[in-house]
């Protein structure tokens, strides 16, 4: 797998070739949603949480939603017409996204060359300016417009699903 460095460098490649602005924050790396939390106030815009899943018919998925939604996992699988969803593994991860946990990210849609993943975007975040996403990294936060977003993800190939994210009732 490419160095971070790499990778960071190959998105605002792509970035540049499709005449999209974006600005980078460089931070601490940053695990979980509640750690990224921590970043906001200097990060104006939406702020997402990313999931790779695998269905029970070992279909891709990778679903990019606002951080603060609590997903019903068997309505979004009914909503997307998919067999019943799981985590996929770090390996997965990796072998198809060219990413490690912690870094996801629906740029990392770009290292999909073979079409496996579906990226589902969640209709809210779309209507958020800008959106916040790491660069391939976790050290760094991205942000970009919707319209920049969905030219992107266009561009490796992808047409991505967009729908409401059904949420869990709280407990």
């Amino acid at each position: 797998m490419p160095s971070p460095d790499e990778r960071e460098a190959a998105l605002y490649e792509r970035l540049r070739r499709l005449g999209i602005n974006w600005t980078t924050q460089a931070h601490a790396p940053v695990f979980t949603v509640e750690q990224a939390a921590s970043l906001y106030d200097s990060q104006p815009g939406g702020h997402t949480k990313n999931l790779f899943l695998k269905d029970k018919k070992d279909g891709l998925w990778l679903v990019t939603l606002r951080d603060n939604l609590r997903v019903d996992m068997g309505a979004l699988a009914k909503r997307l017409n998919a067999p019943r969803f799981s985590f996929g593994s770090a390996d997965l991860l990796i072998e198809t996204l060219g990413i490690e946990p912690g870094s996801v990210t629906p740029f990392s849609i770009m290292n999909d060359r073979a079409q496996m993943v579906t990226l589902v975007l969640d209709e809210g975040m779309l209507a958020l300016d800008p959106l916040n996403f790491h660069p391939l990294r976790n050290d760094r936060t991205t942000a970009v417009s919707a319209e920049a977003l969905l030219r992107f993800v266009r561009d490796t190939g992808h047409e991505p699903v967009i729908v409401g994210i059904p949420e869990r009732a709280a407990s």
